[in-house]
């Protein structure tokens, strides 16, 4: 009985192939383990499948909520974003939304976010910062509706 039989399995049927020179037992383990790695490998889940996330997303969220300003504090553990809505001449504005996040996560969304702004500007231009339709002034005051 060859030492590395209790090693690898299936040694002592091909112990006769190691008569030949240590290049012949190198090629010879070298496959085992790589035969023995592929055995392991198809008993785990694929490596990406370890990496899906699913994540549910209920009715109620799915529809969204409108915020036109966010309100951004942290300390040395978090960064808190609030999210709010101001309404034209109305005096007082709700937060719609807090979202706490630890600053690792804070450095991926901003990273994120600048990845996603690139996309969107190669599709529909340039965004106008601080003009056009999109953008307000502090109080933000709208046009008064008529009935």
């Amino acid at each position: 009985m060859n030492y590395l039989s209790f090693l690898l399995p299936g040694l002592q049927e091909e112990s006769d192939s190691f008569t030949g020179s240590s290049p012949d037992w190198i090629k010879f383990l070298r496959k085992e383990i790589i035969s023995l790695m592929n055995t392991n490998m198809s008993k785990q889940p694929n490596a990406e499948q370890n990496d899906q996330i699913e994540i549910e997303l209920s009715e109620e969220m799915a529809e969204g909520t409108y915020s036109n300003l966010a309100i951004i504090s942290h300390s040395q553990s978090e960064f808190v974003i609030d999210f709010v809505r101001l309404m034209p001449n109305v005096p007082k504005a709700k937060v719609k939304s807090r979202v706490i996040i630890t600053p690792d996560h804070a450095l991926r969304l901003m990273n994120a976010l600048q990845d996603n702004l690139a996309k969107y500007e190669e599709n529909y231009g340039p965004i106008n910062e601080g003009g056009g339709h999109s953008g307000f002034q502090l109080p933000y005051t709208g046009p008064v509706g008529e009935a």
